[in-house]
């Protein structure tokens, strides 16, 4: 966890750190509120009782310097499931943060149950949450995930279609009917590598394939021809997928 920590307190939310006694619910959102007045902070660490889904939460440094953020919603693959939210940090936006204090996004990285696949009604409820709770700028959500995420990214986005100025699945898949139709008028860029033995590039040339039969207006295919199932660490590290998501915005 970063020495930098900030905290808060939801409606039926356990706040868990180093130190922190949690006698009942109650008296832990009390402890948590008391806390959440505390100004110093880049990462947050919940469990939201109420969907039994715990997340890591990036915060700029310049948080009060703008009156709305930008949003990053990352969903993480099938080896960071678990009970151990620190494991969402292996990979992707929330691996990228801990040494750029001046991300230009919020950053909210949930992680799924062991065992589990990645639902849209839980997730588009903490996004709900974040929304109320953070100055975040409505019109500039965007989503991304990779291998099981990239699955999630392209249901989520599917689920709520309007909700996202753009998205990034990354060696996922989804229903190249249902799905491409319903997000045929999200910008989308997808990544996948050439050589993916766990996912085949198949599943994301079918996402693209299906969402130009429908005549999307933007949809990018980035293959790396010598890239296996690691097409992400590129990805991710590559700061035109960030301005990219930038230069999009719904206009409300």
């Amino acid at each position: 966890m970063n020495a930098n920590i900030r905290t808060g307190a939801l409606a039926l939310v356990a706040v868990s750190l180093p130190g922190l006694v949690q006698a009942n619910a109650q008296e832990t959102a009390i402890e948590a509120n008391r806390l959440g007045k505390q100004e110093s902070a880049h990462f947050e660490k919940e469990v939201v009782i109420k969907h039994q889904l715990d997340y890591l939460l990036y915060l700029p440094a310049d948080l009060q310097c703008k009156e709305k953020w930008p949003l990053i919603v990352f969903l993480h693959g099938a080896g960071e499931r678990g009970s151990n939210v620190e494991k969402v940090k292996v990979h992707g936006p929330p691996k990228i943060v801990q040494d750029n204090p001046n991300f230009e996004f919020i950053v909210v990285s949930p992680q799924c149950p062991a065992g589990d696949w990645w639902k849209p009604e839980t997730v588009s409820a903490l996004i709900d949450e974040i929304e109320e709770k953070y100055p975040v700028d409505s019109s500039r959500i965007y989503l991304t995930g990779l291998s099981m995420g990239g699955f999630g990214t392209w249901a989520l986005a599917a689920h709520e279609p309007e909700r996202f100025a753009a998205i990034a699945p990354i060696c996922g898949g989804g229903d190249p009917v249902r799905h491409t139709y319903v997000i045929k008028d999200i910008p989308t860029w997808v990544f996948h590598g050439a050589k993916d033995n766990v996912v085949p590039l198949e599943r994301s040339q079918s996402m693209v394939d299906g969402m130009k039969r429908f005549g999307a207006k933007e949809v990018k295919f980035t293959i790396y021809p010598e890239a296996g199932h690691d097409s992400w660490t590129e990805s991710y590290n590559n700061p035109e997928l960030y301005d990219w998501f930038l230069s999009h915005q719904l206009q409300k």
